[in-house]
């Protein structure tokens, strides 16, 4: 992590005792306090839980610049050796996802048991000629990026919106959605454009396709922020032996919506 600090909460400290770890890693634009259901869910059942704020964001450091997955899968790899964490499960959630593919292709697998990809962005979200089932297009990713350069304060609290909606309407309350703006509107300007860029543009093709550890794809079909078909589904059918459970009228922040159908499932593939 070189000179970033990064905020980690680890259930296993001051010891580092507490089970088989589990590293959970956040979405865009919050942070670990976005995990909460899940940490609490992890360790009641006996394992270790680490969540870390990407840089940028939450409690972390907030530097000018390294909003690449490069850099992001660097600092995983900084706190899986700062806590020397081995049988590892990564748990991804949506850009998180996008580093347990790079973190697993630039740095192996000898630290890591299994991962887990939610509500994902890999293989690759923006569409092109080389990569016509992305789905997102090159006119949303500028607009959205536009309109967070423009105002920032009202893109959050409509991205949370869409984050918890589907065709259906949004999918929590609204004090877990305002929850969740709270988290997003602790990142700076620069993480949140620069992440966006990372999470928009970054090809992980090649990426996903060196994962061999067992994996499970989890993934709402009501994700309006990174649709199933293009994402999810896709992630699944590239990674060999892999698990898809896919959440019936899940929105995006399925975590959160849909928190009891996530954690039986997250702690059925655990317990293998």
């Amino acid at each position: 992590m070189a000179d970033i600090t990064l905020h980690i909460d680890d259930t296993g400290a001051p010891e580092g005792g507490g089970g088989r770890p589990v590293v959970l890693i956040h979405g865009w634009p919050l942070s670990a306090e976005a995990w909460d259901a899940q940490t609490e869910a992890l360790a009641s059942a006996g394992y270790r839980v680490v969540a870390y704020d990407r840089r940028g964001f939450g409690r972390s450091d907030k530097p000018e610049g390294g909003y690449d997955y490069d850099s992001f899968a660097a600092d995983l790899d900084g706190v899986l050796r700062e806590l020397d964490l081995t049988d590892v499960t990564l748990v991804g959630f949506s850009m998180g996802g996008g580093e347990v593919a790079r973190y697993v292709s630039a740095y192996g697998q000898e630290r890591i048991r299994s991962v887990v990809l939610a509500a994902a962005v890999p293989p690759f979200l923006l569409q092109s000629d080389d990569n016509p089932d992305g789905p997102l297009t090159e006119e949303a990713y500028q607009g959205m990026r536009g309109q967070l350069e423009e105002d920032r304060d009202a893109f959050l609290d409509e991205f949370t919106t869409g984050f918890f909606s589907t065709d259906a309407g949004i999918q929590v309350t609204e004090e877990q959605r305002q929850e969740a703006l709270a988290l997003a509107k602790q990142s700076s300007q620069a993480a949140a454009l620069g992440a966006m860029d990372a999470w928009a543009t970054t090809d992980f093709r090649d990426d996903i396709g060196t994962i061999t550890v067992p994996t499970l794809v989890i993934h709402g079909d009501g994700d309006q922020t990174v649709p199933f078909e293009g994402s999810g589904k896709r992630s699944a059918e590239t990674i060999e032996g892999s698990e898809l459970h896919v959440i019936a009228g899940a929105p995006h922040g399925l975590n959160v919506s849909h928190a009891d159908e996530f954690n039986r499932v997250l702690l059925d593939f655990l317990q293998r």
